[in-house]
């Protein structure tokens, strides 16, 4: 009987305990969100996907940072020079930014960060043994014997092998975080779950596949006048995949933000011009922004696989023969920019439609391309086949019978998403969906993708161009931004003209976020930035 009792007092108090719990955690300062995509790993040498990025974005800094215009910032280098040559930089650090408090410190339990922290961290990217795949930051870019250099602990040097005129905007990716090598040496490879970073927000813990819980960081650097940042106490990202339940729970209140749109959802979120629709505007906020993401059809220029008989004047008129304003109310709400430029999207300074002008929809125009290339009418094209994944299936299917119009057989066939980004890789398919997102804001993230020389990725055309690889070298030898911008757009003109592609549409990010909440920056590289977010006050 005795033992009865005792138990029943047990389960009492471990309920009574977990209502506590449940309740702090509903009326704390915590920010909950979710990421349909599991994180893979919290170490900023795999800042691969989406899904590591945001939560690494929080955790972790760097050298710079990027302001809502895109811009180059200060972040732990407080300022920095470049010489001449244009391949030495030299960055003075700020001496107050401290690693988070961690045991791999030893008694002390914190430190602050000093230069041989970014030689450590950059090395760690270029090590072959760690495969980082942020290694394509610094590789044919930085010297080879000892690129990265402590002057002093407040003084970091990279030389370049060359000039690269967006070699800082290249640094401000999560690839290069700086982290501590005691952590690394205490943790080994279960740092990828123990990060230790010197960002807004510390790591707590992390239910993989379920929740990661973050708190606010109480020595962090940065201040919003005379507040420390962040305003949060916390952060708590869930990772439901399925986007129709996330909606539900952001619906109710259990969530306060998602990211990106789905259809199952997205005709009772918003109107077709791509607004929240009235019922939702007490509760709910809808924030888009360019997102510097160039969505096209690749089309294959070499090799076995690729379609000899799509000729320049016959890529061209599948190019006219696309309503891309109609794709986008019909099938987006709206959400994303038709593609009437060249490649490099909306949302980058060098991008201008009025410089250089794309494809409008012409279908009299497409009709008259065919003909004049020896199809009147398409006859005696041979049928085009569009590989795709199902996620993209509904563009396919729309611009399959926007082709079909001018007389073009085509069908599509869906493959699984790594079979087709294999075959892509390999050339085994001739024309194919694909999609291009900036790791960097500059459009040379863009045009690379038809730089000769470069294998696939990212040339999965196999696009060769001598004219464009020689403009494409000159422009990275023009330090002024201006200039350059001129050699970017020149650059443009000449993938609009050859059309290696059908170019689809510019993304939009798209966040649906609880009302209660402001302080949000829209940025076109779609990372999730916290520090400044705050709960307004009842």
């Amino acid at each position: 009987m005795a033992a009865a009792k005792y138990l029943t007092w047990s389960v009492l108090l471990i309920f009574t305990l977990s209502c506590a719990q449940e309740q702090r955690s509903v009326t704390a300062n915590v920010f909950r969100y979710n990421q349909p995509n599991h994180i893979t790993s919290l170490d900023p040498a795999f800042a691969k996907s989406q899904n590591n990025i945001w939560a690494i974005d929080h955790l972790f800094n760097g050298l710079v940072q990027l302001d809502d215009q895109l811009r180059v910032q200060p972040c732990i280098a407080k300022s920095w020079t470049i010489d001449q040559s244009g391949k030495v930089y030299t960055f003075q650090l700020r001496k107050d930014v401290w690693f988070h408090q961690d045991s791999c410190f030893g008694s002390a339990k914190r430190r602050i960060v000093v230069a041989a922290d970014f030689v450590y961290s950059f090395n760690r990217i270029i090590d072959t043994l760690i495969q980082s795949p942020g290694s394509w930051i610094f590789q044919d870019k930085v010297i080879a014997d000892k690129p990265f250099t402590a002057l002093n602990d407040s003084t970091f040097q990279i030389k370049l092998s060359r000039p690269f005129p967006p070699f800082l905007s290249i640094l401000s990716t999560q690839y290069c975080s700086v982290v501590p090598k005691e952590a690394l040496q205490f943790y080994g490879s279960l740092f990828r779950k123990n990060p230790v970073g010197t960002g807004a927000f510390q790591f707590s813990k992390w239910i993989e596949n379920q929740s990661l819980f973050l708190k606010r960081n109480p020595s962090y650097f940065e201040f919003e006048g005379d507040r420390r940042l962040p305003y949060l106490d916390g952060v708590r990202i869930q990772f439901i995949a399925d986007k129709q339940i996330a909606y539900l729970e952001l619906l109710n209140g259990k969530l306060d933000l998602i990211s990106g749109l789905e259809a199952s959802y997205t005709n009772d979120l918003l109107t077709k011009d791509g607004y929240l629709k009235e019922k939702h505007t007490s509760k709910l906020q809808f924030l888009k922004n360019p997102y510097l993401n160039s969505e096209y059809f690749g089309i294959l220029q070499t090799g076995d696989n690729a379609y000899k008989a799509l000729t320049r004047p016959v890529r061209q008129a599948l190019n006219y023969a696309l309503d891309r304003q109609a794709m986008m109310r019909t099938l987006r709400n709206g959400i994303g920019n038709p593609a009437n430029s060249g490649f490099s999207p909306a949302g980058l300074p060098s991008t201008d439609p009025s410089v250089a002008p794309g494809y409008e929809y012409n279908p009299q125009k497409a009709s008259t391309l065919l003909a004049k290339a020896g199809y009147p009418g398409g006859k005696g094209l041979p049928e085009i086949v569009i590989h795709t994944n199902k996620d993209y299936l509904d563009i396919c299917t729309y611009v399959s019978k926007q082709w079909e119009n001018i007389g073009i057989r085509n069908r599509v066939e869906v493959l699984e998403t790594a079979t087709l980004r294999e075959q892509m890789r390999q050339g085994e398919i001739g024309l194919f969906r694909a999609s291009w997102i900036a790791d960097y804001p500059d459009a040379e993230s863009f045009l690379t993708v038809f730089y000769g020389p470069n294998p696939a990725p990212p040339n999965y055309t196999r696009y060769v161009n001598k004219d464009f690889d020689n403009l494409y070298d000159q422009a990275m030898n023009i330090a002024n931004d201006t200039l350059r911008y001129k050699s970017y757009q020149d650059l443009d003109k000449m993938i609009i003209e050859d059309a290696p592609c059908i170019f689809l549409f510019y993304d939009q990010t798209s966040l649906t976020v609880n009302k209660m909440y402001t302080g949000f920056s829209s940025n076109a590289l779609n990372v999730l930035k916290l520090q400044r977010v705050r709960k307004i006050e009842n």
